[in-house]
């Protein structure tokens, strides 16, 4: 008998300022995808939502490749050699917002679901961090809140903690894409002392403060010497969007992921740090939008088996 599994999984924000490839968040925005494994080859794809008339829906498809591995891994490729996936996307594409570990996580655990639950979520991190590269936006999408992530001779490990703080997330979303690849290729191959030195120091007291609940300690932790800087002249307005954001009341803003989306962190004025973003990038001659958005507290989870 065919099983059918649906799987609700959250957007992601990487970096969250200092902590880059290794800090991430999990936010009050989904992608739900339904899977139903077939013993008959063939895959059957639906994708509606975000980004719907740029997502392959062939062998191409990210989802059905991530699904492919687990069945690989699981030695059940011969078993299953086909699939109904069905893509409902709220997560917008190549916007920094995690979509692509979205995909990936949301397949890997519902052909796991499907399969009877053979990984745990530790097992679920190691595919979807083969299959994304790294895990600052896998693990936030697996187990919820934020995450402290590092890799280990190929084996990734990732914590989760919840913060003591009312916070809230305003995000900036312009209208165009932005290829993480085309942010890759922006970054230097080496980074001097001091910057190095910056970011630890920030990054280090980022995760105290969120940890601890205290915000006074939040007013320079979400600054970074790393990435933003090499990045900024792909975002037009970059930094004064962020001084837009603070000065309408955030604890402090940053690239969301590799960007272009903008993200403030608040605990209150959300509405007003929303509009002076906007408001800002349209003074650059960009279009945008904002979303205030929560900490999801859980990863992916089932919504229907």
């Amino acid at each position: 008998m065919e099983k059918s599994v649906k799987i609700r999984v959250p957007a992601t924000s990487a970096n969250c300022g200092p902590g880059f490839d290794c800090l991430g968040v999990a936010c009050t925005m989904y992608n739900e995808l339904s899977l139903t494994l077939k013993k008959e080859p063939g895959v059957e794809i639906q994708v509606e939502g975000e980004g719907a008339e740029n997502i392959p829906t062939d062998e191409r498809n990210l989802a059905w490749r991530s699904i492919q591995m687990l069945l690989r891994r699981v030695k059940a490729d011969d078993t299953f050699r086909g699939a109904f996936i069905r893509m409902k996307n709220g997560v917008p594409l190549s916007r920094g917002l995690g979509s692509s570990a979205a995909a990936i996580v949301g397949a890997l655990k519902a052909a796991n679901v499907a399969l009877g639950n053979p990984y745990d979520r530790r097992g679920l991190l190691q595919i979807a961090t083969d299959l994304e590269g790294h895990p600052d936006n896998v693990a936030p999408a697996i187990y919820g809140g934020f995450t402290v992530s590092l890799v280990q001779d190929g084996v990734p490990e990732s914590f989760s903690f919840l913060p003591r703080i009312s916070l809230k997330m305003i995000v900036a979303i312009p209208d165009f894409p932005l290829s993480t690849k085309a942010a890759r290729d922006a970054l230097p191959a080496n980074v001097p002392m001091k910057d190095a030195v910056f970011n630890v120091g920030r990054a280090a007291m980022l995760v105290g403060a969120l940890a601890k609940g205290n915000e006074m300690f939040l007013r320079h932790a979400f600054e970074d010497a790393l990435h933003q800087p090499y990045r900024a002249k792909l975002i037009p307005g970059m930094y004064e969007v962020f001084d837009a954001a603070r000065e309408a009341g955030a604890l402090g803003a940053a690239m969301s992921g590799a960007g272009p989306c903008i993200i403030a962190y608040a605990t209150e004025h959300a509405e007003a740090i929303g509009d002076a973003m906007v408001e800002t990038f349209r003074r650059h001659e960009v279009e945008a939008r904002a979303v205030v958005l929560g900490v999801e507290e859980r990863g992916a989870y089932i919504v229907k088996e």
